[in-house]
């Protein structure tokens, strides 16, 4: 039997913020990106400030803590592309042998003392930086639910803010109630999260916004990540979770990586004519082809100091050739992370 935590009453405020936090990690983690996407015009009527404010509305500002996902542990470990890999895109990690990565798991919201144990720490979080040649890098952003709450950024921030009025003591139906009964996605994303997980290792982890992978040949294709656990995906059961601290998560996954080595395979989830590149909230059909880019192998626990954590940055919008941005929300990201960074130093 298994448990999930996750109330299908939309009467917690706290509840709800929480799941929708996670939506704000992956918000918070695509902001920087390159000069290029500061350029771009993706129509959106907020601003970043504005932005950065309605994340913490509905988290908190909590002092030297990531507005979301802040909750969370490094390690390090290596990346093998797969041949297959070399068809989509000349970017060069998916063409070396081999190259170093950080990766970093963690939990949803800003709070950064959230129990493991609550429905509010879903989705999970599991972001990676792939270190390159000549000191360059890129990263990828994913979470443990196939898709986004919303369609766009405002939309986001008019989430976020709902989430912010909506605290225990708000009137029913309260403004999250009002907002999530007339944007049924963002229902289903905060009422259907994956029941407990044995670990951060065995959960499946999604990249919602989607990329254009050009090849050598300068053949285009556009993709989203999915990142598979080679031990599977492996839920708790309701007595087993009873007897679960508030760090759980933490405390497993130290012990398994340090046990032996934890694989995860990369694929790129290809669209197909009519797919919704620009709408992170539309997860695409299950029966999109799939190409393996490779395998990331976790093997040591990193530096998890405060220095290092401030400092340590994941950007989606942090790009090689060979990989561009197809969804607008990506370009929004890259003008909000360098507030959020810079507060996070305060």
């Amino acid at each position: 039997m298994k448990k999930n935590t996750n109330t299908a009453s939309l009467s917690v405020g706290c509840i709800i913020a929480a799941k929708i936090g996670k939506l704000t990690v992956l918000l918070l983690s695509m902001l920087i990106y390159s000069s290029k996407s500061e350029a771009q015009s993706t129509g959106t009527k907020a601003t970043s400030a504005e932005m950065v404010g309605a994340l913490h509305a509905a988290f908190g500002k909590h002092p030297n803590a990531r507005a979301v996902h802040a909750k969370g542990l490094f390690f390090t470990g290596t990346f093998s592309p797969a041949t297959s890999a070399k068809m989509l895109s000349h970017a060069p990690h998916l063409h070396h042998l081999t190259s170093s990565v950080i990766v970093r798991f963690s939990d949803f919201t800003g709070i950064p003392d959230i129990s493991d144990t609550i429905g509010a720490s879903n989705p999970r979080g599991m972001a990676i930086k792939f270190q390159l040649a000549g000191g360059k890098s890129t990263d990828i952003i994913a979470h443990s639910f196939n898709g986004f709450p919303v369609a766009t950024t405002d939309e986001f921030r008019e989430f976020l803010l709902n989430i912010s009025k909506s605290g225990p003591e708000a009137q029913h139906p309260n403004a999250i109630e009002d907002f999530l009964g007339t944007h049924p996605i963002a229902k289903v994303f905060v009422t259907t999260q994956k029941p407990p997980s044995v670990s951060y290792g065995t959960l499946s982890y999604f990249g919602v916004n989607s990329f254009k992978f050009v090849n050598s040949k300068g053949s285009a294709a556009f993709i989203r990540y999915q990142i598979v656990p080679e031990a599977g995906e492996q839920f708790l059961t309701a007595d087993e979770f009873k007897r679960l601290d508030n760090d759980y998560l933490s405390a497993e996954i130290k012990k398994r990586v340090a046990a032996g080595a934890v694989k995860f395979k990369l694929y790129a989830q290809v669209a197909e004519s009519g797919d919704q590149v620009n709408n992170p909230s539309i997860a695409w059909p299950e029966d999109r082809r799939r190409v393996l880019l490779g395998t990331i192998t976790i093997t040591h626990l990193a530096d998890n100091s405060l220095e290092k954590d401030k400092a340590l940055v994941f950007n989606p919008g942090n790009l090689p050739a060979g990989i561009e941005i197809a969804d607008p929300m990506v370009a929004d990201r890259a003008r909000l992370y360098p507030i959020s960074v810079k507060e996070r130093q305060q």
